[in-house]
């Protein structure tokens, strides 16, 4: 079965998804001079990846790959995931948490708009090396 051109298959969007939200968390964790102690990367980054894949699995983002359901995961996730993130970091809270949550936000999108950009031009020059007739 052909699938449309920008909407990959559910496993290959569910990697590059969890890789971005990933990097985002690795890329955070330095940024702040957090180093990269493993017990440090999974308090920030574990919940992140659960809210991720459980809003994943009620909107369908796997069953119908495509920027919408991308979209609509990241709307939902995202602050669920950081605020999960501060219970269990203990903040931050109040304002701290809205500057903190829009600037999340933004690079989370930033992250996973790359990643998934990046799976698109894959496939396609996949696609234009099937139907690049040989050279006689």
């Amino acid at each position: 079965m052909a699938r449309i051109i920008g909407r990959p298959s559910a496993r290959a969007a569910a990697a590059v998804d969890a890789t971005a939200l990933a990097a985002f968390v690795v890329v955070g964790v330095v940024q702040h001079d957090e180093g990269l102690a493993v017990a440090g990367l999974v308090r920030t980054g574990v919940p992140l990846l659960v809210a991720w894949f459980v809003v994943a699995l009620v909107v369908g983002t796997y069953r119908r790959t495509g920027w919408l359901t991308l979209l609509l995961t990241w709307v939902i996730a995202v602050p669920l995931g950081l605020v999960a993130r501060s219970v269990i970091r203990g903040g931050p809270w109040g304002r701290g948490l809205l500057v903190f949550g829009g600037i999340a936000m933004a690079f989370t999108l930033l992250f996973l708009i790359g990643g998934r950009l990046a799976l698109l031009i894959g496939a396609l020059v996949r696609r234009s090396e099937h139907e690049t007739p040989e050279a006689a």
